[in-house]
């Protein structure tokens, strides 16, 4: 996948593109993918890196949502977990099955939960994991040794997945680019082309390039999460907003807090969330809060209660306490919910996918969550086949490996998300043997997968690189920072820099990643 191609594509187009998407993140890469595999010709522009915002900020979780399932949303859990299964089996270089233990420290949670989880376990049908099971006050321990042990009578465990989310944004774009579609980072939406009124087309400004353009298209669909009511005002001055956005943050520790292969799900906390402990490349993920937020931005930070308020949990569940110096980074993102009346509570409102469609033809795609992405793409673009008049096509992405694709995991721990692509790193590590080095002594990452991905995946920037490509921003805020200055000069010759550029990353990056170091001021919100 190489930035140059996918200009060429657009720029060379005789005629306009079947589709334009607007947003690079889980549900523009999901709808560029279907539209691309049922033959469409297909552009889409992102502002910034693929999965810049939300989409690399999850839980990093494929599930069908327990809490709904407690809410009785039956529909949506059922939809969610077949989902997970169909990504499962598309996606198995990414995607892998997680235990999580539920603890039960009251006598009625026991078979609550257990009745619960079969309920989960039935709804998931032939998609389904392993099923769940209750267990021991002594197989719980086995499960979880570091989790507290005062009044713990039992647990109950079941079976979700996890995937890596940055990982594959990356590989959507790759599919999608595979069956022809042009995929642009670094390319904004400034400008709606109309003619009678009817939206005809987009004016990109390619900041790469400092060049602006216009891209026509039969029609536009606008997947730019929460920010997608500053290009439906673009579209029409008069609409009225319909996102509100919901905060949720993650701290990151070290693995000896959570020591063995399962994960800890917390249903019920103080402000109604579900809690999560989750082993994650070899790190522990412990999330998530729900705070609304009346401000939206690409860099959202934590604010101090939500600080507080997991450490504080994780200190509860486990049986030692994190101190500051423990956690090794915090992130946070932004949810677009639908607003649901004048709700103002986030937690209330719709997970569920949500497409409008303007007078002038604007389609938006909103809400909706990673697990859903493949079935929001096949919504919208079977909407946009009638807004085309186009008799309706096969939707193929059901059964459609997803780039990388393989049953053969690579022996190296770092190589195996890569899938099929693990070859092509090797093969630079055989021509370059110094590229097999490691970047840094607290990450397992090699040079050469740097090089690989300035070369096949797009990375522009040092932040694509150690924030996306690899995930070192959010496993060791500190230990990236001191990676910048290397992965800055391998991107410098690889995509033609000099000394300035490298100078200008280096400092780039460390002011973006210092809010990301627990302890660092700059991660503290008002």
């Amino acid at each position: 996948m190489k930035r140059s191609t996918s200009l060429d594509r657009v720029h060379s187009a005789e005629q306009p593109f079947d589709i334009v998407i607007i947003g690079g993140g889980a549900s523009g890469l999901g709808a560029a993918v279907d539209a691309a595999a049922r033959g469409y010709r297909v552009a889409l522009f992102e502002q910034c890196d693929f999965a810049k915002g939300t989409s690399s900020r999850s839980t990093k979780l494929v599930h069908g949502g327990v809490r709904y399932l407690q809410q009785g949303n039956v529909s949506l859990v059922l939809e969610a977990l077949h989902e997970r299964g169909r990504l499962v089996q598309n996606a198995p270089h990414l995607v892998h099955s997680q235990a999580f233990v539920i603890p039960n420290y009251a006598w009625w949670e026991g078979p609550f939960y257990g009745i619960g989880m079969k309920v989960y376990d039935q709804l998931a049908g032939k998609l389904g994991l392993q099923p769940s099971r209750h267990l021991s006050r002594e197989a719980t321990i086995d499960a979880i040794p570091t989790l507290e042990q005062a009044h713990l009578l039992g647990g109950v465990i079941y079976y979700d997945g996890q995937f890596d989310d940055a990982r594959l944004a990356i590989n959507l774009a790759q599919t999608a680019e595979q069956h022809g579609a042009a995929v642009l980072n670094y390319c904004r939406c400034v400008g709606l082309a109309k003619d009678n009124e009817r939206i005809n087309g987009v004016e990109i400004h390619d900041l790469e390039n400092d060049t602006q353009f216009t891209v026509y298209a039969k029609t536009v669909i606008n997947a730019t999460g929460v920010f997608v009511d500053e290009l439906r005002h673009m579209d029409d001055s008069q609409t009225a907003p319909i996102i509100t956005a919901s905060q949720g943050i993650h701290i990151v520790l070290p693995k000896h807090f959570l020591p063995g292969e399962a994960a800890i799900m917390i249903p019920k906390t103080d402000d109604g969330r579900v809690l999560f402990a989750v082993p994650w490349h070899d790190q522990v993920v412990v999330g998530t809060t729900d705070t609304p937020v009346n401000s939206k931005s690409l860099e959202p930070r934590a604010l101090q209660a939500e600080r507080d308020f997991l450490m504080t949990h994780a200190g509860q569940y486990l049986t030692k306490s994190p101190s500051d110096s423990d956690v090794l980074s915090i992130f946070a993102g932004l949810r677009p919910l639908v607003q649901s009346g004048d709700s103002s509570d986030t937690a209330a409102l719709s997970r569920e996918h949500t497409i409008l469609i303007s007078n002038s033809g604007l389609i938006t795609l909103t809400g909706g969550k990673w697990t859903t992405y493949r079935k929001m793409a096949q919504d919208v673009i079977d909407q946009a086949e009638k807004s085309m008049g186009i008799e309706p096509t096969h939707c193929p992405t059901e059964t459609q490996p997803i780039h990388g694709w393989t049953q053969t995991t690579s022996s190296s721990q770092n190589l195996k998300l890569y899938g099929s692509n693990a070859a092509g790193i090797l093969a630079i590590i055989q021509a370059d043997p110094a590229l097999g080095q490691k970047l840094h002594p607290a990450l397992p990452y090699q040079k050469a997968e740097i090089v690989w991905h300035a070369r096949e995946e797009m990375a522009r920037t040092v932040e694509d690189v150690l924030a996306r490509r690899i995930r070192a921003l959010l496993l060791n805020a500190t230990a990236s920072i001191e990676a910048a200055a290397t992965v800055a000069n391998i991107l410098a010759m690889e995509l033609g820099r000099d000394t300035n550029w490298e100078a200008q990353q280096v400092t780039a990056y460390r002011e973006l990643a210092n809010g990301y170091v627990f302890t660092h001021p700059a991660s503290v919100g008002g």
